[in-house]
């Protein structure tokens, strides 16, 4: 049995990104191995953001890189092995590293909605039972509720996010060691809620536009 309190998590949204690496190609593997420039700015530990269009269960998904060598760069954790969902050859596509990151600070709700499975019904003419196959699943929304700071640099972050509407990845820092990525539209109401009694407080929601990623260390 294991289980872990969340108290001492850090939350931190990417600020700033170096140029998008062109990627020729990319493997079938247990851990994708993409083909790159070798003089590319890439180096092992650097996360990076996965531009994958062929591969919809990869496009846009947050990595770590866990090694680089002569252009070849191995993304940890990241199994393409399975070509009925990963097409072999379709894997072009571009990795952009993550420069810098924001820290969220003074969070006090962190939440998920959605990713619920969806099903069709199905009915026969000659049965007297509906059946439900699994189809796609619902769309998944995290929300962040954090004390209102306007000295912080953080709103600063979200707000140019939500004003371009652009998706930024998220870093979950738990303090056992785990780190959880994921990637999305921002969303920022720089406007504080107020309730007598409690600290003020402002919202921002990312919707998941990829897979979340989870290394254990």
């Amino acid at each position: 049995m294991s289980y872990t309190l969340p108290d001492g998590s850090k939350l931190s949204i990417a600020a700033t990104f170096g140029s998008a690496v062109a990627m020729t190609a990319l493997s079938n593997a247990l851990e994708a191995i993409g083909t790159v420039a070798a003089g590319a700015a890439l180096a092992a530990g650097d996360i990076v953001v996965v531009t994958a269009p062929g591969w919809l269960k990869l496009n846009q998904r947050v990595a770590r890189i866990k090694n680089f060598n002569a252009g070849a760069v191995t993304l940890e954790g990241i199994d393409t092995s399975n070509t009925d969902k990963f097409p072999a050859g379709s894997g072009v596509g571009s990795l952009q590293k993550v420069l810098t990151w924001q820290q969220i600070p003074q969070v006090t709700a962190f939440e998920s909605a959605g990713g619920d499975q969806n099903f069709a019904t199905v009915e026969f003419l000659d049965d007297d039972q509906q059946r439900q196959v699994p189809t796609t699943k619902s769309p998944q929304t995290l929300s962040i509720t954090a004390a209102d700071d306007p000295t912080s640099p953080h709103g600063d972050v979200l707000s140019a996010a939500d004003d371009a509407r652009a998706i930024r990845p998220l870093q979950l820092a738990l303090p056992s060691g785990p780190k959880i990525f994921y990637n999305g539209y921002v969303s920022y109401n720089a406007t504080p809620t107020l309730t007598k009694g409690n600290i003020m407080t402002t919202k921002a929601s990312l919707a998941l536009v990829s897979r979340p990623t989870r290394y254990q260390t």
